[in-house]
């Protein structure tokens, strides 16, 4: 009795087994579909902000580097607020202990500060002179 009921056990887990993997490869298709769509709803949305820039600036070359630099413009600012914020705990927390991590903390600072104002003011700078430099 005791086999046949480890027997029935061992069947019906197999089957709960078979029925949960079909249902979770069906559920994986179903979100391959919706993320399919969305990257290239996502490509479509770039592909046309890429077009609106080449058309703004009169030049593939120009509106490829406006849309570049426009990226590095979003993109920098938390790449800059992270690396200020471990130059901050290297001189603030480590460097009570250790002096030369003191030095290193604030180098980190004074480098993230200027690369986030260099990345910032660089679109800027690059608008200015396509619109009123060339001639």
């Amino acid at each position: 009795m005791k086999k046949a009921l480890a027997i029935f056990a061992i069947f019906i887990l197999m089957i709960s087994i078979f029925f949960n993997i079909t249902n979770v490869q069906a559920a994986e298709e179903v979100i391959d579909s919706e993320t399919e769509s969305q990257l290239i709803e996502i490509k479509d949305n770039q592909a046309k902000t890429l077009e609106d820039y080449k058309e703004k600036y009169g030049s593939d070359s120009y509106g490829l580097v406006a849309y570049i630099l426009n990226l590095v413009r979003i993109y920098s600012i938390p790449f800059c607020f992270l690396g200020i914020a471990i130059g901050a705990i290297h001189q603030y927390v480590i460097g009570i202990r250790k002096l030369d991590t003191l030095e290193k903390g604030m180098g980190l600072i004074v480098t993230f500060v200027t690369l986030l104002i260099i990345c910032q003011v660089l679109p800027l700078a690059f608008a200015i002179f396509v619109k009123f430099g060339r001639g």
